[in-house]
């Protein structure tokens, strides 16, 4: 507390301001703005914001809602981290992914990247990508007693160990000092695949794997909880994080049923976990994660050490990735890597900004390990330790969404555990259900995809790079939050490709820029979403617009306007489009009470905040005729 030159507590003088207090002000504000019924707690549930997996994030929170006391750094339950010195001494773990299918390539890529600040490599191996047998032609020069190697090798995981521990051997790598994970992960297989058939003789392969790290590599781990799978289906962090636990619990009891003991079992896994660019929901997931796993730890019988701490490698996500506009990618990933960092992940993945559209290069590869330089050296990021911690927002966000994600990780257990979770399909129709309703938000636009749904360029060059790998398929999909606005302006490219020129639109404006500049605005950058071009009309006499419109040339027409002049002119405008021609006739606000008039007038479609733009954009597209 500040304190005066006379020793009195500068704020003796005020009292100390209640809740309801700040909700008496909230509701004058509210009321200024329209809002009726706004008294007490309807005031604070009015600025509350819902998110996934019943979470709500309030506008206000006070020592109150601090949940019990997460204890400290290196202690359990690890959640303000697995480590009593957190990253401050070295940083977290920058790790950059590689999977360009040529050896000599990626060993090029490969020593840019080392030589450049990356401090551990993450190497995608087998299938239609790089072949296992070139992994010591990739490691060539690489000081594997320095730079730790992870593997990604899907169902050939155990030849891909057998590759690496072979070079280590024949580089006469010392066995204490062999760093890393061979990447085995059965049950992420069979999510990613759907193969059921080789998960049992694939686990006791991963299981022999654990046993010989344990014996003769002290410093390697054999398996990786991947929660990736579920994340790229659409998963909530809920249910990424309680998928990731029913897993890492099956792996335990399989490494304990093979002789391990509890510690040794945990020292055999690594999380891997997606953080993506809303900052706090991330940085609440990696904190949650630890303590959910301190919890299973405990019931198991560990002992509390480095070994209970749950390890964890955290990955930007595919998901929040464009192909359109790719370069704000950078930007999210930035975002997504602080909150990462800040939630305490051992090791980081940037994916380059170009990931989406296949084989980044070496300018997207050196853009994203330096945002994990500049995050780490110049914002010196790495020098607190749980900078989270204490917030009581982010606190709350924490506990709220751990208990969620125990919720699932219990379903899932009395499922009979996520083998059987995954073969009944319970995993898959409830992740299923997550992606339908955050679809329905991305279709309203209630969650923006900037240069995406939101102020997109159609004059942007195309960003084209090598394809890549193909990657595992045939269990849970893949999916991108921009995936449905690409395909809009997929098929206007290939309009501009045949005819030359893009759709369009033609914005007929009533009244002076005042009453139709915000209607117009926003309709403009509406319809370009989805790749048509507007062209802006401004009148204040309804015959003018018409006549314009039909010298224009366009087939479907946007009235925007004031809803004053809307229940002035609106009728008699719209039936004068069609009269011109229009085959479509959309009208830019809510139509309220009068629609049903405004529709026998010739009005075919509102758009709205809110409204569903997917639809009504490939209604426009259908309507002008662009192939699908």
């Amino acid at each position: 507390m500040t304190v005066s030159p006379e020793g009195l507590p500068l704020a003796a003088e005020f009292s100390d301001a209640t809740r309801e207090q700040w909700q008496l002000l909230v509701e004058g504000v509210l009321r200024k703005s329209g809002a009726q019924d706004v008294h007490g707690t309807r005031a604070e549930d009015a600025l509350t914001t819902d998110l996934q997996d019943g979470l709500r994030a309030r506008p206000l929170y006070t020592a109150e809602d601090a949940p019990a006391d997460a204890g400290y750094p290196g202690f359990p339950p690890y959640l303000r981290g697995g480590r009593a010195e957190g990253s401050v001494l070295s940083g977290w773990e920058v790790r950059q992914r590689h999977a360009h299918p040529d050896p000599q390539r990626c060993n090029e890529a490969v020593l840019a990247d080392l030589e450049n600040g990356v401090g551990s490599l993450w190497l995608t191996v087998g299938g239609s990508g790089l072949p296992v047998t070139a992994l010591p032609d990739v490691l060539n020069g690489v000081y594997l007693d320095l730079a730790p190697v992870v593997l990604d090798a899907g169902p050939e995981f155990a030849a891909a160990a057998e590759q690496l521990l072979a070079v280590l051997a024949e580089r006469e790598v010392p066995a204490d000092a062999a760093r890393g994970n061979l990447g085995a992960d059965p049950l992420g297989l069979l999510a990613r695949t759907g193969q059921d058939a080789p998960l049992d003789g694939q686990l006791a392969e991963a299981v022999a794997l654990a046993v010989r790290c344990d014996r003769d590599h002290p410093g390697l781990r054999a398996l990786t909880v991947d929660a990736l799978a579920f994340h790229d289906a659409g998963a909530s962090p809920a249910e990424e994080l309680g998928a990731s636990l029913a897993t890492g619990v099956a792996y335990l009891r399989a490494l304990t049923g093979a002789g391990l003991s509890v510690d040794a079992a945990c020292a055999q896994l690594e999380f891997r976990y997606a953080a993506d660019a809303d900052q706090f929901l991330t940085i609440a997931k990696f904190r949650a994660a630890r303590r959910l796993w301190a919890r299973v730890t405990q019931v198991a019988g560990a002992a509390a050490g480095p070994s209970a701490a749950q390890r964890q490698h955290a990955v930007t996500s595919s998901v929040m990735m464009t192909e359109r506009d790719p370069w704000v990618n950078m930007l999210r990933t930035t975002v997504a890597c602080l909150a990462a960092g800040v939630g305490g992940a051992d090791a980081v993945t940037v994916l380059p900004f170009d990931t989406a559209l296949g084989l980044p290069d070496a300018f997207a590869r050196r853009v994203a390990r330096n945002t994990q330089a500049i995050l780490l050296e110049e914002s010196h990021l790495a020098r607190v330790i749980d900078p989270a911690g204490g917030s009581w927002y982010v606190e709350q966000l924490t506990d709220e969404l751990a208990r969620a994600a125990w919720a699932w990780f219990q379903e899932i257990e009395r499922a009979g555990g996520q083998a059987a979770a995954l073969r009944s399909g319970l995993v898959r129709d409830r992740i299923a259900a997550t992606w339908a309703q955050r679809s329905t938000a991305l279709a309203r636009r209630r969650e923006p995809i900037t240069g995406v749904s939101e102020f997109p360029n159609l004059q942007e060059q195309p960003v084209v790079r090598e394809p890549a790998p193909a990657p595992l398929g045939g269990g849970l999909p893949r999916v991108r939050r921009a995936e449905a606005f690409e395909a809009l302006r997929t098929r206007s490219d290939a309009q501009l490709a045949e005819a030359g020129a893009r759709p369009r639109v033609f914005l007929a404006a009533l009244g002076p820029a005042a009453v139709h500049t915000a209607r117009s605005g926003f309709a403009a950058n509406l319809f370009q979403a989805g790749g048509l071009e507007t062209r802006l009309a401004v009148s204040s006499e309804v015959a003018a617009l018409a006549e314009e419109f039909a010298a224009d040339g366009a087939t479907v027409a946007c009235l925007c306007s004031s809803d004053q002049l809307y229940q002035e002119h609106a009728e008699e405008l719209a039936a004068a489009l069609k009269a011109a021609g229009a085959r479509q006739v959309l009208l830019a606000g809510r139509p309220g009470d009068r629609r049903e008039a405004y529709q026998r007038a010739g009005v075919d479609e509102f758009v709205f905040v809110g409204s569903d733009v997917v639809a009504v954009l490939s209604s426009v597209l259908d309507q002008i005729g662009v192939a699908r």
